[in-house]
């Protein structure tokens, strides 16, 4: 097995976690109904029976049902969950994949890498080994503790991506369609390469029809180029092509049943590792700043652009029913030369640092729009502004090619008081703090002016505020944002990026007001469940926003699965990957004081609980007939709560534990206990919590379970 592919970084050692009598029990308890038992024991080095004594002594029931689905849509939590425990043989082992699969999804699977943090942990790789007597005795205690742990859970109503076999179709009484776009992701695509398995279905039938009655009239879905068509030349980088493209072509007109559209996200031409510049040794750009065997496809040169308008010609002569493309041009992906480079640099390309980024953006547009639009003149080509400079994006404007619409971020750059007043501002994904922000009210008149047609990108259901529900009660935060938009002309929206994409929650306010879908859905208890809802948005508004630091890493993603250690661990909190312990980061790099920071998640987290004992006498006034949208509310607004409390009491944790208070600190995990088995009731219960499309699940029942044993384990240590 060669895994000289993979990347390595600048290496740390691997966490340990003492809560558990060895390493490879971690695995065990880790990967249990996860992996096959077979493979479990291949990798741990030992027989099968070995490893069903030794999950027997652990409380583990066998039961390998779900590893199918957890291998095709839960791969991101198997590799996030093993990073610190497995070498990369025994995580080829686990997954069955090949090392080139494992980069690539390391590669594209959205920015997988980063959220791992760039590097893998250095780590000798857990075998399976007898247990001495003291680890039997800590053993036998571990496995009392879980059978009488999971004897109080409730029965168990849904497992793990049940939601995909779900309808959850409100049927609401919507008005007739405005005729604007509603691009939506799917709830439950996987990510990084939907097209090659063609079980592993990006649109479930059922999704599909939620959709349509909820309004949603479009669906996008990330793809790269060259997997498509191989438009640079026939090469290993366009191997199973014909594959995706006939499951393209069967996925775009099960979408037409529907009323429904595909549009292609694109970022093109995209960067390739240096051995592809064999092939075009002229193509060759810039370096990658960040990965340095790859180079941006220098679009200075007029073949690039050529061969990608080509490029795109050819799918949407082989796939004419395509909606269209949306590209981002200016970040994401290396995709030209300028992409990547800081705006006060040249790029390292001598065909492109006599020019301005403007005038490559405007020939890459140029060449996606005559390429899709020689070949299908009615599909939509997008383009997204996400990182173009405020002091050259007026000017793209003006060149701005014809039969393209312009899409912007609606809240960027809005003003925000946080923490006792701070300023900040936005960068994306806010529900929090409504748009629009004066970039894209700037923009928009220049583009009105010019009749561009305008899109605006919103999030409707949920953020990185908090992602691991599948919405966010906070219709009245919702509504303000629309309304807003809408009194400046805007009626098409881009309602999601890949998170967000539940079919119901707050989507149907894109027809009707909040009072409306509030009485649709309770009845005589709308009144009450408003009331609830608007002590949600007024806590919601204390999120502390600046920029994207405490969006990506701080805790709220993760919630209560986040482990805790009495001594700090040095690691960096990463993208949604692992916020460790990292309060400098989740502060915005201390742009929030500690104290501050810890301060607006209590507010957030009181009135949000305030909400909570309102929306619980709403039950006693409840139609019977209404009580299943009550208790989706219900538990989508308590696991909510959940995520908000647990990030206020790891704040507190951690900052104690900087001053070495033992009693706060004391206080901090026994609230963390409280909030884990409350989680993990509602998972048991529903089976969106805790899952997002290009995340998979964050955590599932064995992870918190761990999570208390962990709290327990320092609560020891601390008393």
């Amino acid at each position: 097995m060669d895994v000289s592919v993979l990347p390595l970084g600048k290496q740390k050692p691997a966490l340990s976690f003492r809560h558990f009598p060895s390493t490879w029990q971690a695995v065990l308890w880790r990967n249990w109904g996860i992996i096959p038992l077979p493979r479990l024991a291949k990798m741990l080095g030992c027989s099968q029976e070995k490893l069903l004594q030794a999950g027997e002594q652990l409380g583990l029931e066998p039961d390998d049902s779900l590893c199918e689905l957890w291998l095709k849509r839960g791969y991101q939590t198997i590799i996030r969950q093993n990073w610190h425990l497995l070498s990369y043989e025994q995580l080829l082992l686990a997954l069955d994949w090949s090392a080139e699969k494992l980069e690539y999804i390391l590669r594209e699977d959205d920015f997988l890498w980063t959220k791992m943090g760039n590097f893998k942990p250095q780590l000798t790789p857990p075998q399976y080994a007898e247990l001495d007597e003291l680890q039997l005795a800590k053993t036998g205690k571990l496995k009392k503790w879980r059978l009488e742990t999971t004897a109080t859970l409730p029965e168990r109503q849904e497992k793990p991506f049940d939601f995909l076999h779900a309808s959850y179709n409100e049927k609401l009484s919507l008005p007739e369609p405005d005729g604007g776009l509603r691009l939506i992701y799917s709830y439950s695509a996987l990510y990084g390469d939907p097209l090659l398995d063609e079980a592993a279905d990006p649109y479930p039938e059922q999704l599909l029809a939620d959709y349509a009655a909820s309004g949603i009239n479009a669906v996008w879905m990330q793809a790269v180029l060259y997997s498509l068509v191989p438009w640079f030349g026939q090469s290993e980088y366009s191997k199973d092509c014909e594959k995706r493209l006939q499951n393209l072509q069967k996925l775009v007109r099960r979408l037409q049943k529907h009323g429904l559209k595909l549009i292609l996200y694109i970022n093109e031409p995209r960067a390739m590792p240096e051995a592809f510049f064999k092939l075009h040794p002229a193509w060759r750009g810039a370096v990658s700043k960040s990965n340095p065997d790859l180079y941006a496809l220098c679009t200075s040169n007029p073949e690039v652009l050529d061969m990608l308008s080509k490029g795109l010609e050819e799918l949407f002569r082989k796939v004419p029913e395509l909606g269209g493309v949306l590209c981002i041009t200016m970040s994401e992906n290396l995709t030209n030369c300028f992409s990547k480079t800081p705006p006060a640099e040249q790029p390292d390309c001598p065909l492109c640092a006599r020019r301005s980024p403007q005038e490559v953006i405007v020939e890459i547009l140029q060449a996606i729009e005559q390429g899709v639009h020689k070949a299908s003149p009615q599909a939509e080509v997008i383009a997204w502004s996400w990182g173009w400079a405020p002091d050259w994006d007026e000017e793209l404007l003006a060149a701005f090619p014809p039969n393209v619409k312009l899409q912007m971020v609606s809240e960027t750059h809005l003003e925000t008081h946080c923490c006792g007043g701070i300023r900040g501002s936005v960068s994306d994904y806010s529900i929090s703090k409504p748009g629009p922000g004066p970039t894209f009210v700037r923009l928009a008149e220049k583009a009105r002016k010019q009749g561009i047609p305008l899109i605006a990108k919103v999030q409707l259901n949920n953020t990185w505020e908090n992602s691991a529900t599948p919405y966010i009660p906070v219709p009245g935060l919702v509504e303000e944002h629309l309304g807003n938009l809408r009194n400046l002309g805007v009626k098409d929206f881009m309602v999601s990026w890949t998170l967000g994409g539940y079919p119901g929650g707050n989507l149907p306010l894109l027809s009707i007001s909040k009072e409306e879908l509030l009485q649709q859905k309770f009845g005589a208890a709308a009144g009450e469940i408003l009331k609830a809802c608007s002590f949600f948005d007024q806590a919601f508004r204390h999120f502390p926003l600046n920029g994207t630091a405490q969006l990506y890493t701080a805790p709220q993603n993760y919630g209560p699965a986040n482990l805790l250690f009495t001594q700090e661990t040095g690691y960096k909190a990463t993208m949604v990957g692992f916020p460790y312990d990292d309060i400098s980061t989740w502060t915005g790099h201390d742009f929030y004081p500690g104290q501050r920071f810890e301060e607006a998640f209590g507010k957030l987290s009181e009135l949000w609980q305030v909400g909570m004992n309102v929306l619980q006498n709403a039950r006693q006034i409840m139609p019977a007939e209404k009580l299943p949208a009550y208790e989706d509310l219900w538990r989508v607004a308590q696991a909510s709560s959940c995520h908000f409390l647990s990030t206020w009491l790891q704040i507190m944790f951690v900052r104690r534990r900087k001053i070495g208070d033992r009693a706060g600190m004391l206080t901090a995990l026994q609230g963390e206990l409280e909030q884990c088995a409350l989680l993990l009731e509602l998972c048991r219960l529903d089976s969106r919590i805790g899952f997002e499309a290009s995340n998979h699940y964050y955590y599932n029942e064995n992870t918190l379970l761990e999570k208390i044993l962990n709290c327990q384990q320092l609560i020891r240590e601390l008393q």
